[in-house]
Formats: structure tokens, C-alpha cells, sequence
């Protein structure tokens, strides 16, 4: 098979969006054969699999031939190095949350590696290397495509560029963009009921999985601050990190420095008042509070925080952990476009993932 024919991918991550990346790359391969896709390259943080001569890898047994494999990963850089050196073209699938993975985007890109990735953080860190990544990518051709760092599987990346590249303007960008946050609220705070406890509902979203090891990850409301940073710059607010706006955390303060997150939870109930009199102030005004985010294009303002609305407002009538995000644009008027989902799991992230590899597929082969 002439090499023009095949595309080398190389993965990054196997974790929960991995293993469930490389079951639709599997189907993905048997479904379009041409070009043919070669897995070259797979690792974690510890071990790696690959050969000198980019012998494909099979999909369906490479978890269990990495789990036995003695090799080390690659050093980023050594790894551009092989990735270049291939027969053919090559798409780098970064399943992690790596910062550093996500700092050497701009060598990879500058060298012609095209990249697919759910990481927040390369997309969210400093604007200079938001700016680097787009420079890499612009003068070397090749493609970076990040729909899964925001919703997961939601097509919310994709939308807010066609609105922007169309020539609408974006005037507002508001929603719920935390499956955990999203469960957390329809639970403490339903649109009919009262609702249960805080700190109960705190655990009972970690027992079932919706929150990171610690909690507080979720609560100090940076993850949807990095949503919001990237959403803003592609509508063209240059922010400079998600930290630079402001971000309210549901964290107690007394609770920030707590040695770990069962301990956190072991003493979250001692802070439920102030929960309580939050929900009790809204329901007293016939509304509900949702923990949201918020950008205002023409004001450059972008918040995340708690905020009440409507029992009838879309953010209001949210089910389990769904998203939703509102685009409010000079075409779309008082109505805005919603895009409303599941925002959260391997198997959703890892079809944004998968999607925009078919996407640079069609650009590059």
C-alpha cells in the first residue's frame, strides 16, 4: 500500500476517554478503510508501545500489549523527532490533561504533526500559548482541533466558530458548562421539591462519579472558568487565563486547606447554612440557583458563579448532568441558539475526539 494511502495516529492517554477512543478508532478504521489508519504510537505516563519501524499497532489488544510492555514513553521532543521521521502523515491524539503535553503543542504543530485533543489546558493556559499553538499550526499547515475541551461530545466548539467565521456577532455566551455542577444543582436545588442536603449531595455526586477524586476540584469552579476562557477567546476576547475574570468557589473557606478530599467532605455539613439560606433566598423569589458561567462579548465581562433564574428558564429545567450553552448572536435576536447535551464521560469526549479526526482526515488525506 503506497504510504500516501495510510495515516499514522499516535495516542497519548489511556485513560477512560482512551480506552474509549481507541474502541471508535477500531470501528472508525474497519468503516472507512481508505486511508488506512496506523496506530504507530500509544502511551501513558509510565509505559509505551511502538516499534523503530512505525509497525502498525493493532487496535483491538493495544491496551492489554501496553499494559505489558516494558518500554518508557518518550520524551515529548524525542517523540516529534519519530512522529516526523514516519512514512506518512501523522495525527497526535492527546487523551490527557496534561500541561505539559499541552505546552509542546507548538513543536509538534511547527513540525506538520496535526493534533486532536479534549485538553483544556492547552487551549485555557497562558494567551501566549493559545497564540503560539494557532502560529505553529497557520504557518506549517498542519491541523488542531479541540471540540472536546469544552461539552464533551457537544458540538459547541464547532458552532461558536461557524457563527463566528460566518460573520454573525456573538453577543453572549451563558450556561451550565459542568456535568458535575449541572447534577449537583437539579439535586440540591429541583425546579419542583425541595431538594436534599448540600454536603449529601456533594457525596452522593463523588459515590457515583460525577466529581474528581477531590471535590474541591469541582467546586473551586475552575474547570468551568477554563471553558469559559477558551469560549471567550474564540470569540475574540483575548483573556489571558482563567484566572483573570471572576470565579466564585463553593468551597468554604475554612475547608480550602484541608488536607484531603474525604476529609473535606467529612466536614462540608458543618457549612450547609450557607447553602441553604442561597437556595431559600431564591426560592423565596420564585426562582432557582445554578451554578453558570457567563461571557458578555460587547463588555468583555466574563464571571462564573452562582446566579438565580425562572423555574420556567431553559438553565432552570436542566436534567442529571447535562449542559446546556446559549449563544445570543445579532442573527439568532432575543432567541438565542441553544445546544443542550450530555457534556460529560468517556464515551462522549471521545466522540468529539473522534470527530474532529475524521475532520483533519479529510483535510490532510
Amino acid at each position: 500500500m503506497a504510504a500516501t494511502n495510510r495515516v499514522f495516529v499516535a495516542v497519548i492517554g489511556a485513560g477512560g476517554v482512551g480506552k474509549a477512543f481507541l474502541s471508535q478508532l477500531e470501528a472508525l478504521s474497519k468503516r472507512r478503510p481508505t486511508p488506512k489508519l496506523s496506530l504507530c504510537y500509544i502511551s501513558t505516563s509510565k509505559r509505551a508501545l511502538f516499534s523503530d519501524d512505525y509497525s502498525s499497532i493493532g487496535i483491538d489488544n493495544a491496551i492489554q500489549e501496553l499494559t505489558n510492555s516494558d518500554k518508557a514513553p518518550m520524551v515529548l521532543p524525542r517523540l516529534a523527532d519519530y512522529l516526523v521521521a514516519a512514512p506518512s502523515k501523522v495525527i497526535l491524539v492527546d487523551n490527557t490533561s496534561s500541561q505539559d503535553v499541552a505546552d509542546t503543542y507548538p513543536l509538534f504543530l511547527s513540525r506538520g504533526i496535526s493534533i486532536v485533543t479534549p485538553n483544556k489546558k492547552a487551549f485555557s493556559g497562558s494567551y501566549k500559548l493559545w497564540q503560539d499553538i494557532f502560529t505553529a499550526a497557520a504557518t506549517s499547515g498542519a491541523k488542531v482541533y479541540h471540540e472536546s475541551s469544552v461539552g464533551a461530545g457537544l458540538p459547541v466548539i464547532s458552532t461558536l466558530k461557524d457563527l463566528v467565521e460566518t460573520g454573525d456577532e456573538v453577543t453572549k455566551i451563558e450556561g451550565v458548562f459542568s456535568g458535575t455542577m449541572s447534577f449537583l444543582f437539579n439535586s440540591f436545588a429541583p425546579v419542583e421539591g425541595s431538594g436534599g442536603q448540600w454536603s449529601a449531595e456533594v457525596t452522593k455526586a463523588k459515590e457515583l462519579g460525577y466529581t474528581e477524586p477531590d471535590p474541591r476540584d469541582d467546586l473551586n469552579g475552575l474547570d468551568v472558568a477554563r471553558k469559559l476562557t477558551i469560549l471567550a477567546r474564540l470569540a475574540g476576547l483575548p483573556i489571558e487565563s482563567p484566572t483573570s475574570f471572576p470565579v466564585q468557589s463553593l468551597i468554604p473557606k475554612e475547608l480550602d486547606s484541608v488536607s484531603s478530599g474525604d476529609e473535606f467532605l467529612q466536614r462540608l455539613p458543618e457549612f450547609d447554612s450557607q447553602m441553604e439560606e442561597t437556595k431559600a433566598e431564591a426560592q423565596k423569589q420564585g426562582k432557582v440557583v445554578r451554578f453558570v458561567g457567563s461571557i458578555d462579548v460587547a463588555t468583555k465581562a466574563v464571571k462564573v458563579g452562582l446566579e438565580m433564574f425562572d423555574r420556567s428558564h431553559p438553565i432552570a429545567a436542566l436534567k442529571g448532568s447535562d449542559n446546556i450553552i446559549n449563544f445570543y448572536t445579532k442573527r439568532y435576536g432575543a432567541s438565542p441558539l441553544i445546544i443542550q447535551g450530555s457534556g460529560a464521560g468517556g464515551e462522549v469526549t471521545a466522540m468529539g475526539v473522534t470527530s474532529d479526526l475524521i475532520k483533519v482526515l479529510s483535510q490532510i488525506s
